[in-house]
C-alpha cells in the first residue's frame, strides 16, 4: 500500500465536502416540496346583502357573458363584477335554506338586486313562489 500525499487527502476532503454540500440541497429541496401549504383562501372574504331574483326559464340555452351557454339545471349565477369562476353560497335570509353557485355570467340589471340565480338554484332556495328575495352571499375558497 502506497501512503496518501497532501494533494490525494486534499482532493477527497473536496470531494466529500461536495457529496454533502449536494445532500444537503437534496434533503432541502425535499423538505420543501413536502411542506404543508395551506389553501388558498380569499382575504378578506366577499360578503354582500341584497336582493336576488332567477333567470327566466326562455333564457335556456342561450349564451352567458361568460361565452358558457346557460343551463337552468346547473347551480350558476351571475353577478356584477365577481370574476367569472367565483363560488358563493346564497343563503334566503327568511327560510334560511343555502345554495352554492358558480359565477359564470354579468347582472343583474335591476335597482338593489345583488344577483340573479339559475333556475335550479332559485328552486333549492325556495325563491320560485317570491320572485325576488333578500339574501346573503359570501365567497367560498
Amino acid at each position: 500500500m502506497r501512503g496518501l500525499t497532501q494533494t490525494d487527502m486534499l482532493s477527497n476532503i473536496g470531494n466529500q465536502a461536495l457529496w454533502l454540500i449536494g445532500l444537503i440541497l437534496v434533503v432541502g429541496v425535499l423538505l420543501v416540496a413536502c411542506a404543508k401549504r395551506e389553501a388558498f383562501r380569499p382575504e378578506p372574504a366577499y360578503q354582500e346583502v341584497g336582493l336576488a331574483s332567477y333567470y327566466a326559464r326562455s333564457l335556456h340555452g342561450h349564451p352567458t357573458a361568460s361565452g358558457e351557454i346557460y343551463n337552468e339545471n346547473a347551480l350558476t349565477a351571475a353577478h356584477p363584477h365577481l370574476p367569472f369562476g367565483t363560488r358563493l353560497k346564497v343563503t334566503h335570509l327568511n327560510n334560511k335554506r343555502t345554495v352554492e353557485v358558480r359565477v359564470n355570467d354579468r347582472g343583474p340589471f335591476v335597482k338593489r338586486r345583488v344577483i340573479d340565480l339559475s333556475y335550479a338554484a332559485a328552486k333549492k332556495l325556495g325563491l320560485l313562489q317570491e320572485g325576488v328575495a333578500r339574501v346573503n352571499i359570501e365567497s367560498r375558497p
